[in-house]
């Protein structure tokens, strides 16, 4: 390849918000027309995972046709262990996932759900692409975090995502205290996610160690028919009924 030769473009390609959910939203209520063209009109993907981008395209093409047949398109996985330990710490070495990119075709970057690379592996690929001086394109979809943010009412000027929390009760009540901290030291917003089964669990640590004041939101099923977000200082939660989170994906934010 010459040095002046066309290089492709990498896009961010957002997914629906439903993944591993009963129901799924219409594509269009979450998806503008121009990301699903953008979407149906790549033939080359990294991905997290094969099956469920493969999925995602089938419900692209029945809205926009794809520009090739989904057993022509060329889909490459993350490594497993990129799933586990995340590759925003920059160990892994993306490079070679951006051959088609460096001989003029485009690719798509997806995750499971929502924007990739946001709470979601493939930051290393961006990098990669930064760093060889290819163009980056993220198209327009739905990020969780930022809708359970801006419906929470809490601080939308200073805030953090964290994360997962530790699923051991010891390592997980020492990181409630510190992100409490943080919220009532600073004002700044936390929001983490958990497993769906998990989230039981997770909310009542909450309601257990949190203190009374700090303000608990939740943003579940965002984007479904079922979505709820709420919020309310710890000690109105705990005066209400038993209540727990439903298996869904959510969004917690704790806040002042």
């Amino acid at each position: 390849m010459t040095a002046d030769a066309p290089r492709g473009t990498l896009f961010l390609v957002p997914a629906p918000l439903d993944f591993g959910c009963e129901q799924e939203a219409p594509l269009t209520d979450v998806l503008p027309e121009a990301t699903l063209r953008h979407a149906a009109g790549l033939t080359h993907w990294v991905c997290e995972n094969a099956k469920s981008c493969r999925a995602y395209l089938k419900r692209v093409d029945a809205h926009t046709p794809l520009a090739a047949p989904l057993q022509q398109q060329q889909i490459t996985e993350l490594p497993h262990a990129v799933h586990k330990k995340g590759d925003h710490a920059g160990r892994f070495d993306a490079r070679p996932l951006l051959a088609p990119l460096m001989q003029g075709q485009d690719m798509g970057l997806m995750s499971e759900a929502g924007m990739p690379a946001v709470a979601d592996p493939g930051s290393s690929v961006v990098r990669a692409a930064h760093d060889a001086g290819l163009r980056v394109v993220p198209l327009v979809g739905p990020v969780s975090l930022l809708l359970a943010l801006a419906a929470s009412g809490l601080n939308g000027q200073n805030f953090a995502f964290v994360g997962y929390l530790p699923q051991e009760a010891g390592e997980r009540l020492q990181r409630i205290h510190q992100l409490q901290a943080l919220v009532l030291k600073h004002g700044q917003t936390q929001l983490f996610i958990e497993t769906p089964y998990r989230n039981a669990a997770l909310w009542q640590a909450l309601l257990q160690h949190l203190q009374p004041a700090v303000r608990l939101a939740l943003a579940s099923g965002l984007t479904l028919a079922q979505a709820q977000v709420q919020c309310k200082p710890v000690h109105a939660w705990r005066q209400l009924p038993a209540f727990a989170p439903a298996r869904l994906p959510t969004v917690f934010a704790i806040g002042a």
